[in-house]
């Protein structure tokens, strides 16, 4: 059992798919499947149920690979801890967002300041992020709904409004504010389910005791204004988004419900280590969404 074949289980277990786990280990696909062979025979036991072409994670190599999520985890921390102990200049840090929208003002700034560090980015769902950073796939997680999961610690960056988009010329667009219940029957354009979005949505339109009407859902909670513009439907978005990106097709309401608002985060994982690196990003984006909008929270913990 050597390090190669756990990480080689750690992809496969993560994907359950051969063949996407040998795109991500740029191996042939006949090699990944003899590694798992050989690994399940030196243990004594399948990692993996198979019917057909398809595996799945049985209960062996669930209970596996928390242990090797933890072996490979401790070496990649103390691979980064003797790295800062050397003085390594620059290092990487590496971020998951759920819109890397959310970073762009973020990370001009930084990386004027901190030429040196190569910052990663990963679009996310807020699903993966708390398993991400369990695995070490990333550093941090900006998150705008709240991440579940022991030894998360979290600090706030950010809470604004979410404000009703109509298109210019819509019967609402003259309103300041509207309720939920004024919304009845109109279509919505949404990111697809498990976004912030989407999540206030539903909510939203639950506590009224109706559900929205969702004529477009997808992926790029950044072409939503557009959308929106283009009189494709109505939308809730960000404070953010009009402060930032003002367009001439869109109006603005204040929708009248209680928790309509978003609350972004800073999230890390508390028994992983971070790097010099993540630390001056973690600091640094912290200090810069506090100078938009001061926050009382305490700093990052752990």
């Amino acid at each position: 059992m050597d390090l190669l074949s756990l990480r080689c289980f750690q992809v496969v277990a993560r994907h359950e798919h051969i063949s996407r786990a040998a795109d991500e280990l740029r191996v042939a696909q006949p090699s990944v499947s003899r590694t798992i062979a050989r690994l399940e025979s030196e243990l004594g036991v399948p990692l993996f149920d198979r019917r057909g072409r398809r595996i799945r994670l049985n209960q062996h190599g669930a209970a596996f690979l928390r242990r090797v999520d933890r072996a490979l985890g401790e070496l990649e921390d103390g691979r980064r801890e003797l790295a800062d102990a050397a003085g390594a200049e620059g290092g990487s840090v590496t971020v998951a967002a759920e819109t890397l929208l959310t970073l762009t003002e973020l990370l001009s700034r930084f990386r004027a300041t901190h030429p040196d560090v190569d910052v990663r980015l990963h679009q996310s769902p807020p699903d993966s992020m708390a398993r991400r950073l369990r695995t070490r796939d990333v550093d941090l997680c900006l998150a705008s709904q709240p991440l579940t999961g022991p030894a998360l610690a979290s600090v706030e960056l950010l809470r604004e409004d979410v404000l009703l988009a109509v298109p210019s010329g819509h019967r609402l667009a003259d309103r300041q504010g509207v309720d939920v219940a004024a919304l009845d029957g109109e279509p919505f354009v949404t990111p697809s389910r498990g976004h912030w979005q989407r999540v206030l949505t539903d909510q939203l339109f639950a506590q009224a005791g109706a559900r929205p009407t969702i004529i477009c859902e997808g992926n790029e909670p950044g072409a939503i204004m557009d959308l929106v513009a283009a009189g494709l439907g109505i939308a809730l978005l960000p404070a953010m988004a009009r402060d930032s990106r003002p367009h001439e097709g869109v109006a603005w309401i204040r929708l009248q419900a209680p928790g309509c608002h978003r609350v972004l985060t800073l999230v890390r994982h508390k028994d992983v280590y971070l790097s010099a690196a993540a630390r001056r990003f973690a600091d640094f984006t912290v200090e810069h969404f506090r100078r938009a909008a001061p926050s009382s929270d305490g700093p990052l913990g752990g």
